[in-house]
């Protein structure tokens, strides 16, 4: 009864803090709102024991993915009129997009309700999801675990020469040329007298 009430009072925190998100007119406070909506989402995961993605999504998006969102919208001047300008030419295709993701989620449901679905077990008590998935990841699928981790590094590469330029107007480090520097063109000693105090 208790986990019942729990799990309600998240799934409503959670619908009020999606609603918010693409109702309120500004952008910080709608990241902020999403931020609420990961905490909820996190909060039901563990309510259904997969502690290891309620801890990823808690540290993979609200740690690093919503700080640089809210960065973002933070430091750039967003001009709010001409980004709702379109806004209810859209409503037909996010009608449609929402109505197959309640469709999903009741044939999801329809599965607690009239009895579990086929192949699913009670794992019981000691039963750790995340040294399960840990096995899994490293012995069934390493080599698409490794596939995947070369093409996010091939990725982050692709991103920095995509946004590396080199601009006229501001200054940056050339390693090449600080190490081809010579003592005589940076330093120039100067022979002084010694003054004498009487």
């Amino acid at each position: 009864m208790f986990e019942t009430a729990v799990f309600w009072f998240f799934a409503f925190v959670l619908v009020t803090a999606a609603v918010c998100v693409i109702t309120v007119r500004n952008p910080v406070h709608s990241a902020l709102f999403l931020v609420l909506a990961f905490f909820t989402a996190a909060a039901l995961w563990m309510l259904l024991r997969a502690e290891f993605l309620a801890i990823a999504l808690v540290l993979v998006y609200v740690g690093a993915v919503m700080v640089l969102f809210l960065f973002v919208v933070m430091m750039l001047d967003v001009n709010l009129e001409r980004m709702r300008e379109g806004f209810w030419s859209y409503l037909p295709l996010g009608v449609a997009v929402g109505s197959v993701m309640v469709l999903e989620m009741v044939l999801v449901l329809r599965g607690n309700v009239f009895g579990p679905l086929p192949g699913t077990r009670d794992p019981g008590a000691g039963y750790s999801n995340t040294k399960e998935l840990g096995r899994l990841l490293y012995t069934d699928y390493a080599y698409p675990l490794e596939l995947a981790a070369v093409l996010l590094l091939v990725a982050i590469v692709v991103a920095i020469a995509l946004t590396l330029r080199k601009r006229k107007d501001t200054k940056y480090q050339d390693p090449a040329r600080q190490i081809a520097v010579r003592r005589s063109a940076r330093v120039r000693l100067v022979s002084m007298p010694a003054e004498k105090n009487d």
